[in-house]
């Protein structure tokens, strides 16, 4: 996808969970949260996302504590970085003196977004996740190993995210990954039943981290959630454009909010 955010203004904002998150905000509208997933920053993994949707919402797209500009430094993984990336959010929406807002999120952010549906359901008008099924099962565990050693880690990300060490970080990232496996699994799918927010969930058939049976069972446990699938491997966004537009925006149009 080689889209650039346009008309956009790019703050920073202090939350009281201490982190300082540098974020993007564009449209106007209902706000409308978009989180990027690991390594990312909004201009790396969602512009042509937020240019859509930024056409009907305030989109405000933050970057995760320890990532691009964003701070505290280095990006750490502690056991619960998803639930703590979601305090953030939650802060970063009290500073911002927003009440309700539709969240969106892709991979990571995507766990997040689950994470937030499901544990502030009165701060979400709709959840659409994407790469994600809040639930980490044993046989997930050979493919998180994959990303060990980290030489799938480009140049340009290790000068992003200023990552001195690649392998650490791949191998902090995996630890916590597999602390959670052990530990059950759950991220976000004991707390299903209270998605009260209509909930889009879509998965890639080749994504081999978030397979489609773990993506049905959250989604049958959620009061207003839909599974769709696509042809495509873990970025629907990237590999699946139009079929991804559709889906967003009927979607939104369909569960009556926005």
């Amino acid at each position: 996808m080689y889209a650039h955010l346009r008309d956009f203004h790019m703050p920073f904002v202090e939350t009281t969970t201490g982190a300082r998150l540098h974020y993007h905000i564009q449209g106007q509208g209902e706000p409308l949260i978009a989180l990027h997933g690991l390594l990312g920053t909004p201009e790396a993994h969602l512009p042509q996302v937020i240019n859509l949707l930024s056409e009907r919402y305030q989109v405000i797209a933050p970057t995760l504590r320890g990532y691009g500009q964003s701070t505290p430094k280095p990006r750490d993984f502690p056991h619960d970085f998803y639930h703590r990336d979601a305090n953030d959010v939650l802060a970063m929406m009290d500073a911002l003196g927003i009440a309700r807002a539709h969240i969106l999120g892709y991979s990571d952010g995507g766990e997040i977004a689950l994470i937030l549906g499901g544990t502030a359901p009165e701060r979400t008008l709709s959840v659409i996740a994407w790469g994600a099924v809040g639930y980490f099962g044993p046989n997930m565990r050979p493919f998180v190993q994959r990303l060990y050693p980290a030489t799938w880690m480009t140049e340009d990300e290790k000068r992003l995210h200023r990552i001195s060490d690649p392998d650490g970080f791949a191998l902090e990232w995996i630890a916590a990954l597999k602390s959670m496996i052990d530990s059950g699994g759950d991220v976000s799918l004991s707390r299903a039943e209270d998605m009260s927010a209509p909930v889009l969930l879509m998965l890639g058939t080749q994504d081999s981290l978030n397979p489609q049976e773990y993506g049905q069972n959250l989604i049958s446990r959620t009061p207003r959630g839909r599974l769709v699938m696509f042809e495509t491997g873990h970025p629907i966004h990237d590999e699946d454009w139009d079929g991804f537009r559709q889906t967003v925006t009927e979607f939104l149009s369909s569960a009556g909010v926005g």
